[in-house]
């Protein structure tokens, strides 16, 4: 597909063997401020210096053209693992967006509670992942369009999002005014219905998938390989920014909690990145047509 920005510096080499290789440079970006941490795969929540305020119309020119943008997004919670991604966040000091199920919420006393500490933690932006899930049963969620969208609606309103930025579960779709992709296409009208209620689509570029025990699979080094082949390759929707998912639960063993940790700080480490909230992904704070 067309891209919307400029493709990549002349004088680049990307990551390759730099990302992987250990340096002291720290990432100074709008909403990462590199702190001094321990290497424990689960920290103890820490106060931590709010995220700078950026404003929601920052474009491509604001990034420096030999870096690229990353939006860690993290979908399902609260849920199994949403404390300890908070916790891994707040070590990294790195922004992040949950998409959350509105009825996970109120599904537990636990999951109330963590749906408060998302509220509360300022590297973190909330947004809309439906209320029910589509109960689990796609193909007949997306059957209905308007019943799509009034799941949506109740999600925004039991939750008190205050934005309409929203993920389609189960299905990678976006629907903003420049990007238009369906990945399975039954699901186009539901799609369509939830554009035209005023709800900002967003899908995913990357997703790091779960094994059949529901751990994060394979490493991180071989995630920021695959971080590297996108941008080189410029497989992104949109050129130089990089929508990236996984899941809450993946991140309820000492394993997979370190492999994101890791993933992070190598990312961090290159000085080749800005991570930002998926509220500054470009064009998307356009007024639908």
């Amino acid at each position: 597909m067309r891209k919307i920005f400029a493709g990549k510096s002349k004088n680049m080499t990307f990551l390759g063997m730099v990302v992987l290789m250990s340096t002291t440079s720290a990432l100074l970006n709008s909403c990462n401020f590199k702190n001094e941490v321990n290497n424990d795969p689960v920290v103890s929540s820490q106060e931590h210096p709010s995220a700078e305020i950026v404003s929601s119309n920052m474009d491509d020119e604001s990034v420096d053209p030999d870096k690229r943008v990353i939006y860690l997004t993290f979908d399902d919670g609260p849920n199994q693992g949403t404390e300890n991604l908070l916790k891994i966040l707040d070590k990294r000091n790195v922004c992040a967006t949950a998409f959350l199920v509105g009825k996970h919420a109120y599904g537990s006393k636990k999951q109330k509670d963590d749906l408060l500490l998302l509220k509360q933690n300022p590297l973190v932006e909330l947004a809309n992942h439906s209320f029910s899930h589509a109960h689990n049963k796609y193909t007949d969620f997306y059957k209905n369009a308007d019943a799509v969208v009034h799941d949506f609606d109740i999600a925004k309103d039991s939750l008190k999002l205050t934005d309409k930025i929203a993920r389609t579960p189960g299905r990678n779709i976006w629907r903003l005014n420049n990007i238009n992709v369906t990945d399975i296409k039954s699901s186009t009208l539901a799609a369509d219905g939830l554009k035209k209620a005023g709800y900002k689509v967003i899908g995913w570029d990357l997703e790091w998938r779960p094994s059949q025990k529901m751990t994060l699979k394979g490493s991180h080094e071989a995630m920021i390989k695959k971080v590297d082949s996108i941008f080189m390759n410029d497989l992104e929707k949109t050129s130089r920014h990089l929508v990236f998912l996984t899941h809450d639960q993946y991140l309820r063993d000492a394993d997979s909690i370190n492999e994101l940790d890791m993933f992070i700080e190598k990312l961090q480490k290159s000085n080749r990145f800005v991570f930002r909230k998926i509220s500054q992904y470009p064009k998307i704070n356009e007024v639908l047509n």
